[in-house]
């Protein structure tokens, strides 16, 4: 059950390593001095451990061929400084390394956190969230080791592998060749392997992603699992895809093994060779004993350096394919920030519309202390004032031309080419200060009309106005700070009551505001949980009631005091009662802004001004409640058949869900 997005899917037949890995170079900069010096100390370090054979090459034919005890004894205290130094200078390579690269991977998590809140909500519906929190979490620190390691020695063993074979050339040419003679054999397997290693590291990293996503599911539908007693099938495909994983991983393992045997076989047969071949000359007398020793010592040497080899290019390979899928999401094409336009002229000087929510420090706290209204940013009705300011001097609620659909359409991203829009010439205005119900059959596209106001989906054609204004001219922040919507899946985080009611308000809003929120919302069970409006609702606010979140979001959703209001059926999750006293305290938010109201029963109809109904993706009729009821069969069909919540004149009967 793979749940990797199929865009994702990265081919690696023409992908290149160093391409994918000097993306990296960005982050990599800032710390390059640093970066720099721990190679440079690393290679020191190593070529240190080429001196040796060089004083055993000493030793051998001087204090020992000599019989000279002291100079054997001043060899030995040479060794141990050489080995000191070698083991101290990797000790601060080490050291140099692991601050900057811990800042390295710091920084990319927080780009690709930053990166993910400005990706459309399209993108995020195509992509698991185990396959994201994959790539900032098991990538991101595949990256930081690839950085640590082998970045560095690919370059330190390259430079120790050259200067050791310059050295045996320099001491015997004929041993030289004897000890090259497995260099292109060991040059087209590791071109073979990082080809093949490549793919299958690509798979299991995918494959990790997928994990994570049933892991993450199953945390967060634990209730569900539970209820239907679906624990062991839940367990058999969580042990399917880790099984495919092991497998995976079993094949990676097996790549690895081969190119190891392969680096490891053929450069020892080489040293065997050198030995015969340096033995027979030493007996001939034309090499001397402690040259022997010392080319034998330096090919011993160089050991680690080529063993390494596939090691270093295993993880290379899988820091290559991290990063790949970094950048899948960070190339990701983000929302359009819009255009801000300045205010528009006032013809005739005409009065304005109310603030804009979040442009000033505390809109409601200049309502309730009766101080003069905060300044916002002017519509093209007038200029801007609270809408208490403007029922104080005796005019309408609101000013402006209120939210209008001209001719939009919407069809999903990836929707096939020639399938029908969702919808389709969409026409509708809501006048300013007035709240409209929008109706329609399951699947009818409500909800996703809903989310084309705040722009979490983008229109295919025609335009949506907010009075007067083009939405799409607007910058993405000014237009979602006059826009507050509350979901009919209520979505709160592992934050306190307060925090996450206050998520709705500009800066400033502080406990006045909270209150009022909470009360519109009927929300005051709050006050009885163990810190009040501190408590801390836990991850997906799952430690509430359905209803009780519900009311949260809704408070969430009125206490910034909006000038436009988007709510997709905010009250099915409460009881007939307190539905009732939440209908109650919401008509007189809805007296002071413009509302779009997604509606499933006739209690919720009855809070708007008037009604539109969505039928195929078209407004198929306007009017009031009664109106419709009287003039549109399928209206009244609708309003007749929703689980017996209403009668069609509105009028309750009976319990409700």
């Amino acid at each position: 059950m793979p749940t990797t997005p199929d865009s994702a899917e990265a081919p690696t037949g023409d992908r290149s390593t160093v391409r994918a890995l000097l993306r990296l170079w960005p982050y990599v900069r800032p710390v390059r001095a640093r970066l720099a010096t721990a190679a440079g100390v690393a290679i020191v370090a190593s070529c240190m451990g080429l001196v040796i054979p060089l004083v055993l090459k000493w030793m051998v034919d001087g204090p020992v061929a000599d019989r000279d005890p002291s100079g054997v004894w001043l060899g030995a205290l040479y060794l141990l400084l050489l080995g000191l130094a070698e083991a101290l200078l990797f000790g601060l390579r080490r050291w140099l390394v692991a601050r900057p690269l811990a800042g390295v991977e710091a920084r990319m998590r927080a780009d690709l956190y930053r990166r993910l809140q400005r990706l459309p909500v399209a993108f995020h519906d195509r992509w698991p969230s185990g396959q994201l929190l994959s790539r900032g979490t098991t990538d991101l620190m595949l990256l930081r080791m690839f950085l640590a390691f082998p970045l560095t020695f690919l370059l330190v063993n390259g430079v120790t592998i050259l200067v050791g074979v310059g050295i045996m050339l320099v001491q015997d040419w004929t041993l030289g060749l004897v000890i090259l003679g497995p260099a292109v054999p060991v040059m087209i397997t590791c071109a073979v392997f990082e080809k093949k290693y490549s793919a299958v590291a690509r798979l299991a990293q995918d494959q990790v992603g997928d994990l994570t996503t049933v892991v993450e599911e199953s945390v967060l539908g634990v209730r569900i699992i539970k209820g239907f007693g679906r624990h062991r099938s839940q367990a058999r495909a969580f042990h399917e895809l880790s099984h495919t994983l092991r497998g995976t991983e079993l094949r990676k393992a097996r790549l690895l093994a081969g190119i190891w045997a392969v680096i490891v076989a053929l450069p020892e047969v080489a040293i065997g060779a050198a030995l015969v071949v340096g033995t027979v000359q030493v007996a001939d007398g034309s090499l001397s004993a402690g040259t022997l020793v010392a080319f034998l010592s330096t090919a011993l040497a160089l050991r680690w350096p080529v063993e390494s080899i596939g090691f270093l290019l295993a993880l290379s390979q899988e820091a290559a394919t991290a990063a790949d899928r970094y950048f899948e999401v960070m190339d990701a094409e983000v929302e359009s920030p819009g255009s801000s336009r300045g205010p528009a002229p006032v013809p005739g000087g005409g009065e304005g519309n109310p603030a804009v929510r979040g442009a000033s420090p505390t809109l409601g706290s200049a309502r309730a202390g009766g101080g003069p209204p905060s300044p916002a940013r002017a519509a093209p009705g007038g200029t801007s004032q609270t809408v208490q300011a403007r029922r104080e001097a005796g005019l309408p609620a609101a000013g402006g031309d209120g939210l209008r659909f001209e001719n939009v359409r919407f069809r999903y991203p990836d929707a096939p080419p020639d399938s029908p829009p969702l919808l389709d010439a969409v026409d509708l205005h809501i006048r300013p200060g007035e709240s409209m119900a929008l109706v329609g059959a399951t699947g009818s596209g409500k909800t996703t009309l809903t989310a084309l106001v705040p722009r979490l989906h983008e229109v295919t054609s025609g335009r949506i106005t907010l009075d007067g204004e083009d939405i799409a001219a607007l910058s993405r922040e000014e237009l979602r700070s006059m826009v507050a919507v509350a979901f009919e899946e209520p979505t709160l985080f592992s934050a306190t009551v307060g925090e996450n009611v206050l998520m709705g308000a500009g800066g400033g809003a502080g406990d006045e505001e909270l209150g009022r929120a909470l009360a519109v919302a009927q929300a005051d069970f709050v006050h009885a949980l163990p810190q009040g409006t501190g408590t801390q609702v836990g991850e997906q606010g799952l430690s509430l009631s359905g209803g009780q979140r519900q009311r949260i979001a809704l408070a969430r959703a009125v206490v910034g005091t909006p000038r436009f209001l988007v709510l997709d059926d905010p009250l099915s999750a409460l009881d007939v009662h307190t539905e009732a006293a939440v209908e109650a305290a919401l008509r007189q938010v809805l007296a002071d802004t413009t509302a779009l109201i997604v509606a499933h029963r006739p209690s919720t109809v009855l809070l708007a001004d008037r009604v539109a109904l969505l039928s195929g993706g078209r407004i198929a009729a306007v009017g009031t409640h009664q109106e419709l009821l009287r003039t549109s069969a399928e209206y009244a069909h609708l309003m007749s058949g929703l689980d017996g919540h209403g009668d069609p004149d509105g009028s309750r009967k009976g319990d409700r869900r």
